[in-house]
């Protein structure tokens, strides 16, 4: 089941889980430490403004996908036991169910990602480099 994250003071923290884990072994070519440092911010600012759909399956949150004024996919993260399962596909296609156009950023090194990406239709418009970061990242659209 997908539906939108109501009420973020219970369902956060398992969210943030999600996010952590997989977040680290994503993207292991930058330090751990540099996500440690922006966890709160995640948490306290860019989940809680975004719309936040959750794919629960026996009441548990498997995965995430946050959506940034109603077009930017700023997270999609599936816990790391149940990726490659779909999970992630079925909340991209929900996703374009509900918005016309997306677009999201992903690090250029994260080839799976990229790969996934490339598979529910998104294309690479533009390469930049990460700000925060100063790592190569694609702009990927849906349009």
């Amino acid at each position: 089941m997908i539906r939108r994250m109501n009420n973020i003071d219970n369902e956060i923290n398992e969210v943030m889980d999600i996010w952590l884990e997989s977040t680290i072994k994503a993207h292991d070519f930058i330090p751990e430490d540099y996500w440690r440092k922006n966890y709160d911010m995640v948490k306290d600012v860019y989940i809680p403004q975004s719309e936040t759909y959750l794919y629960i399956e026996d009441g548990k949150i498997l995965g995430f996908v946050s959506i940034i004024n109603k077009e930017f996919i700023g997270a999609l993260f599936v816990s790391r036991r149940q990726q490659g399962m779909g999970i992630g596909k079925k909340l991209i296609e929900f996703s374009k169910a509900l918005y016309k156009v997306l677009s999201l950023a992903v690090y250029k090194e994260n080839y799976q990602a990229v790969r996934f990406y490339e598979s529910v239709g998104f294309k690479c418009i533009r390469e930049q480099l990460n700000e925060d970061t100063n790592e190569a990242e694609y702009i990927m659209s849906t349009d």
